[in-house]
């Protein structure tokens, strides 16, 4: 199967790319540098600014059967207005181009912040209150797409993404800022109270299931990408710790709390189990207590 690929040199990207490379499929990837494209057998790279896409990005993509949409520029600044007033508009030039020129499937990454401030387990069925710039464009992006279904026939998977971690994760995200302070012997970490309940994901295992989806060309509409289980952020600290039999004094508190998001909010995956069946299970239930790259 010949797949489309945004965002390869991303955090999520890479991971899906060596996804797609172990599972033989064809791979063409989009983007502006294709320096940073790490080619392999199968892969090939055309350079292509999604901030200015040419007419003919679906002839130049080989007329792929399936994009998975990974790019989006800006983060992690999820307050910056550039989310609704430049990035939004070149998400849905770029993507209705696609399109409008016959693509037949499309997954796109969403997130978890799309549900605002509802707490709880959250289901796909609850109603999106963003608040955030970040989140307002992608669920402005989301309807925008789900409106061009009343003229285009295409499927469409929007996979909302909760949290991930491991190799190539940010320098500036806590776990990378954990192990920069053991590297260099701090005695302490600075952090906050550590109970806000969160959804955490090995980014492997948020690429095998992103991949999954996409080959099967899903007309899936909203999907949590999650655990469905919440882990309290100072248990996956103590546990990251555990695992590498380290030991550092936790300055707890030192952070607020985000005001952008509830204490206590994760995914319910009912419907991601339903759709991949055995194949979503294979190695979504055994990161309750994860061991955090």
């Amino acid at each position: 199967m010949r797949v489309a690929l945004t965002g390869a040199s991303g955090f999520i990207g890479r991971h899906v790319l060596a996804e797609l490379v172990r599972r033989q499929q064809t791979v063409v990837v989009a983007a502006r540098d294709t320096t940073r494209i790490a080619t392999a057998t199968g892969v090939s790279a055309v350079s292509l600014d999604l901030a200015a896409p040419p007419r003919d990005c679906f002839e130049r993509l080989g007329r792929p059967e399936a994009l998975i949409h990974l790019a989006w520029e800006g983060l992690p600044n999820y307050r910056s207005a550039r989310h609704t007033e430049t990035e939004l508009p070149r998400q849905r030039a770029f993507l209705g181009a696609l399109i409008d020129a016959g693509l037949p499937a499309l997954l796109v990454t969403g997130t978890c912040l799309e549900y605002g401030m509802h707490s709880g387990a959250l289901r796909e069925s609850l109603p999106p209150e963003p608040g955030t710039h970040y989140a307002i464009a992608k669920d402005q992006l989301r309807r925008e797409l789900e409106g061009l279904r009343a003229t285009h026939r295409f499927a469409l998977t929007w996979a909302r993404l909760f949290y991930s971690y491991g190799p190539g994760q940010a320098a500036g995200s806590l776990l990378p800022q954990l192990a920069a302070a053991l590297a260099r012997g701090a005695g302490h970490f600075d952090m906050s109270g550590g109970e806000q309940l969160r959804d955490y994901l090995p980014v492997e295992e948020v690429a095998r299931l992103l991949v999954a989806l996409a080959l099967r060309r899903c007309d899936a509409g909203v999907l949590n990408i999650c655990s469905g289980k919440p882990l309290r952020v100072l248990d996956l600290v103590q546990s990251w710790l555990a695992e590498r039999k380290a030991s550092i004094r936790l300055n707890l508190g030192h952070y607020p709390y985000p005001d952008y998001e509830p204490m206590a909010f994760w995914g319910e995956r009912a419907r991601l189990d339903e759709l991949l069946g055995r194949e979503a299970q294979a190695g979504a239930f055994a990161y309750n207590q994860p061991n955090a790259g």
